[in-house]
């Protein structure tokens, strides 16, 4: 049975829109605050490191967009294929379902066998592309030939862990995240400080705890708890099951893997601007930006289900209903961040570092970075509900519009115009990108979400 208490497997077609929401998102944001400090804590202690924290900092900072290419993948397939999983589940097509979980759980591990030879063999290349510098090129490969050893874990929680929210266990993909993050809590000052093993030890400890949460997650869904189950008959790999996943699932890929992308370019642009000050400063301007975002895409995820299923199930009604939430929720979250950064960036600034210099630059460039985060939140509701109403094309067009078309022209134009203080100017980049890509995702939003109730509302009335 579900986490949530009813005696009908249909809950997620019957329950109260609001009280139904309220139970998925709560534990599904938890979820993504503690994986938040999931990926933060490595920074937040390596920072504080004695003497050689900025430096340190900054080298882990170089590493993010390998980082975020492994949950990228991640997300391509598990974002992908959950919202499919739910809408079957919404037409009683269990069998359907149960395929496409087991289709994306071996594709997975293929994927992250391949990442896991690539990124041992090239990390270097990599990262000295990206922005490393000779002060900080050890401490990025320091981290990354450990990191890189436990992408499978990293694959399997972060895709198979939506599959688990997917069916409504909430909860229990809370559980998921919640094993990882306060294991990797424990062991990051054993190894960094205890053990005196700086970077190193922060690698390993996130290693350790992704494997704890990807047993508990697996064991999970090949359990008798589940609704969908893994199974080895499903496991062989059927276009006609994971192409359509994959289409659904890129634009998620687009945006963690543009993410990468960008990071690159702000890299690489700021070092030449602002040397390792402003690359460090970087680091925790990401950091920070997880902290908006995370809650953001755990608040859609919660509502996820609830949309896709009814829009299986023709009911429009409820699909209205759990979006306008949604919206109203993450505008209240994304409000209230905004207005903590822009009052008090240096408390956001000081969590990840000790040296007053990159403190104070990295509270003027954090009020630049995030000045429209505030509209964050109709960005977010949009994007979840083109994934939970399978409409493909349209969530990959506001991907690449924000990411391709905007941000990384803007990151090299806007220092080329704003000339007095360049390395500001790249930080600029952001805002202006931001207000342009969310005022292209209402504009399509309005038409395609009209659409798609009006189509399912009329395919009800004429069963």
């Amino acid at each position: 049975m579900s986490d949530i208490k009813t005696d009908s497997k249909n809950f997620l077609g019957t329950e109260p829109v609001g009280k139904l929401l309220f139970k998925l998102a709560l534990p599904t944001l938890a979820a993504q605050l503690i994986n938040m400090l999931y990926n933060i804590v490595d920074r937040i202690y390596i920072g504080h490191i004695p003497d050689t924290g900025a430096l340190a900092l900054t080298g882990i900072g170089v590493c993010m967009p390998l980082i975020l290419i492994i949950s990228a993948f991640a997300a391509l397939v598990g974002f992908g294929g959950s919202p499919r999983a739910s809408i079957f589940m919404g037409k009683n097509d269990m069998d359907s379902a149960e395929k496409t979980l087991g289709n994306c759980f071996f594709l997975q591990i293929l994927i992250s066998l391949v990442l896991t030879v690539v990124l041992l063999f090239g990390n270097r290349t990599f990262l000295l592309a990206f922005g490393a510098s000779e002060n900080t090129i050890t401490y990025a490969v320091n981290y990354m030939n450990i990191y890189a050893i436990g992408t499978i874990f990293v694959q399997l929680t972060l895709g198979m862990n939506s599959f688990i929210t997917a069916q409504g266990f909430a909860k229990t993909a809370m559980l998921s995240v919640l094993i990882g993050a306060v294991s990797n809590i424990l062991l990051d000052p054993v190894f960094i400080f205890g053990f005196h093993m700086g970077v190193r030890g922060a690698a390993l400890a996130t290693i350790l705890s992704q494997a704890l949460s990807c047993v508990w997650v697996v064991s999970f869904l090949m359990g008798n708890k589940t609704l969908l189950k893994i199974k080895r008959k499903n496991l062989p790999l059927k276009k006609e099951i994971i192409l359509p996943c994959l289409a659904l699932g890129l634009a998620t890929f687009i945006m963690q893997a543009s993410e990468s992308i960008i990071s690159i370019c702000f890299n690489s642009s700021l070092l030449k601007y602002g040397g390792d000050i402003a690359v460090g400063a970087m680091t925790i301007l990401t950091s920070v930006m997880q902290f908006a975002m995370l809650p953001l895409q755990g608040l859609g995820q919660g509502a996820q289900p609830i949309m896709s299923y009814n829009y299986g199930a023709k009911n429009a009604d409820r699909v209205r209903s759990a979006f306008r939430l949604l919206l109203t929720a993450n505008m209240i979250y994304s409000t209230l961040l905004w207005l903590c950064v822009m009052f008090f960036p240096q408390i956001f600034a000081a969590l990840f570092t000790n040296d007053a210099a990159l403190i104070e630059f990295t509270k003027n460039a954090l009020r630049i970075y995030m000045a429209v985060m505030l509209l964050f939140g109709i960005q977010i509701s949009c994007q979840m509900a083109f994934n939970a109403l399978g409409n493909a094309k349209a969530s990959i067009a506001v991907a690449v519009t924000r990411k391709f078309i905007l941000l990384i022209p803007l990151i090299f134009l806007v220092p080329r115009i704003w000339t007095s203080n360049q390395t500001l100017a790249v930080y600029l980049a952001e805002p202006i990108a931001d207000t342009l890509a969310i005022t292209f995702t209402v504009i399509l939003f309005s038409f395609q979400f009209k659409s798609a109730m009006k189509k399912g509302l009329l395919q009800k009335q004429c069963q």
